[in-house]
């Protein structure tokens, strides 16, 4: 009748065995004792203690940074920086936005005149595999086919692929506009398109031996515009979902992980995030149209929002992602270490960490780190932000 106390029958003795039956005379009584030994046998024969969750920023799945990719005359200077730097600060994530800054031999019509080659990628991928990092390239997909007044490689090649070619690249940029013209996309509907970008997705993956692959795809105001004869009239959450997933798939099929940023997916009139940390064209709805082993990479920036629960309790891997006020990067671990501590065994794998986001050139960003981290009176800006960061990714826990 009361197999958990028969099992216990050798540690207990007689008396202390009657005594229980006594003490125990009312069925519900028994009934917990009952659940209580039976967790005591389990945890003793398990080894499993109830101790609380390690929290700590050292057991951050990622600890992570994401910034442009150098170019070619400061690969050494970055690969000094990864050895000495990244290391030392427990950084275990590197992100590197590479757009068109390869030598890509898929499409070589589309790489910048200076770029790096598959060496110089190696030479990366060499020192964080040394140190644990994962590496992982980025190309902006969809959006972020333009900035100012000036169109990138794949629409300026490729000029059937843009979205919106009623409009004109301005010779002097200025926002607002007449145009709503932030940054051009591609027609993510274009029967040709995916086989020119998934060559170059496929390209980098390789010389990168990534796990990972980084699509961008942020501040996407460009989609289903009502020229376009492929996309006009369409649902635009549909759009976007459809191309998220589109290549989600295709990185599956090696085993690779899609990341993206998770602006688009946030509802900016609901939230009061507004139209650039969130989405004020519709496409916030796509959140429960992809598929959920996509990695968000969620960014805010004046203020730590809350938003990271939000993806993980719709099933998603998530990190939020400051970038150049310390003090609200510092509220954003601080709550990252809370979700995690305080989150029930389904969401707690969810929650993965930090990236910190650097949004300047590579080369750039080197000369002014060493400055800030020999003079700390003077860290301002992103910089003095990702310094911030990198203490608390080495601090003692």
């Amino acid at each position: 009748m009361f197999p958990v106390i028969q099992m216990f029958d050798g540690m207990l003795c007689e008396n202390n065995l009657k005594a229980l039956y006594i003490y125990a005379s009312n069925q519900k009584l028994m009934r917990t004792i009952v659940s209580y030994l039976t967790l005591l046998f389990w945890l003793f024969f398990t080894g499993i203690s109830l101790s609380a969750q390690d929290s700590s920023i050292e057991s951050f799945p990622v600890r992570g940074l994401c910034l442009e990719a150098p170019r070619p005359d400061r690969v050494s200077d970055f690969v000094r920086f990864i050895d000495e730097e990244l290391a030392s600060q427990k950084v275990n994530t590197l992100i590197l936005r590479v757009d068109w800054n390869y030598q890509y031999k898929s499409h070589p019509e589309l790489k910048d005149d200076i770029a790096l080659s598959e060496n110089d990628v190696k030479q990366l991928l060499k020192v964080c595999q040394k140190h644990d990092i994962n590496l992982i390239p980025q190309i902006n997909l969809l959006g972020h086919q333009s900035w100012a007044s000036k169109a990138y490689k794949l629409i300026t090649v490729y000029p059937e692929f843009d979205e919106t070619p009623n409009v004109i690249m301005p010779e002097e940029y200025e926002w607002p506009n007449d145009d709503g013209l932030y940054c051009k996309s591609y027609c993510p509907l274009h029967p040709e398109v995916h086989e020119v970008v998934f060559a170059l997705v496929d390209e980098i993956c390789n010389v990168f031996e990534a796990s990972h692959f980084h699509a961008g795809m942020d501040e996407v105001f460009y989609i289903g515009d009502d020229n376009c004869p492929r996309c006009g009239g369409k649902d635009k959450a549909e759009l976007f979902a459809g191309e998220v997933n589109k290549i989600r798939n295709h990185l599956a099929i090696k085993n690779r992980t899609l990341m993206i940023w998770g602006d688009r997916l946030l509802d900016g009139k609901a939230t009061g995030m507004g139209m650039w940390e969130a989405s004020m064209n519709n496409t916030h709805r796509a959140i429960d149209m992809i598929a959920k082993d996509v990695f968000i990479c969620d960014w805010h920036y004046e203020r730590a929002e809350q938003s990271a629960v939000y993806f993980a309790m719709k099933g998603f891997n998530v990190a939020t992602c400051p970038y150049n006020k310390s003090t609200v990067a510092m509220e954003q671990i601080d709550d990252m270490i809370h979700y995690r501590k305080n989150a029930n065994p389904e969401l707690l794998p969810r929650y993965q960490g930090i990236i910190q986001t650097i949004w300047s050139g590579a080369g750039s960003f080197l000369n002014r780190y060493y400055q800030y981290k020999e003079n700390p009176e003077n860290r301002t800006g992103s910089v003095g932000c990702t310094i911030s960061v990198f203490e608390r990714f080495s601090e003692n826990q």
